[in-house]
């Protein structure tokens, strides 16, 4: 399962990333321990760990001592907004650079991402 170039850890935390934004995994709802993780995955229970220790520094999961690892109220939204913002700055920036490039003006995009851009045959 985890076969990316990533290591492990980092493809468990964008796993549980990906879950919460999917809301497959809500606020307050408590998450594989390490040790179902290690067993589950059959990986070792410290990359497991290493995995949700960062989630917790990000705000998205929290402990509570003695029940396991729940995750954090907000944090979907947290990571809506995480991801919203790279999506203008990685994606949209480049490609309205590129638009600027080809002379493709904005009025020519909205119209495009709204389905009112004229066909071919309708411009000749």
């Amino acid at each position: 399962m985890f076969d990316g170039p990533e290591p492990i850890y980092v493809q468990i935390a964008q796993m549980i990333r990906a879950q919460v934004l999917a809301g497959e995994l809500a606020e307050e709802e408590q998450v594989m321990s390490t040790t179902q993780f290690a067993t589950t995955f059959r990986i070792n229970p410290a990359t497991a760990a290493k995995a949700f220790s960062g989630l917790v520094e990000e705000g998205v999961l929290y402990k509570r001592r003695g029940l396991g690892m729940f995750v954090a109220p907000g944090a979907r939204q947290r990571l809506l907004d995480q991801h919203r913002s790279a999506y203008f700055d990685e994606v949209l920036a480049p490609a309205l650079a590129q638009a600027a490039v080809l002379g493709i003006s904005t009025e020519e995009i909205v119209a495009h991402v709204r389905g009112t851009h004229p066909t071919p045959t309708e411009e000749s």
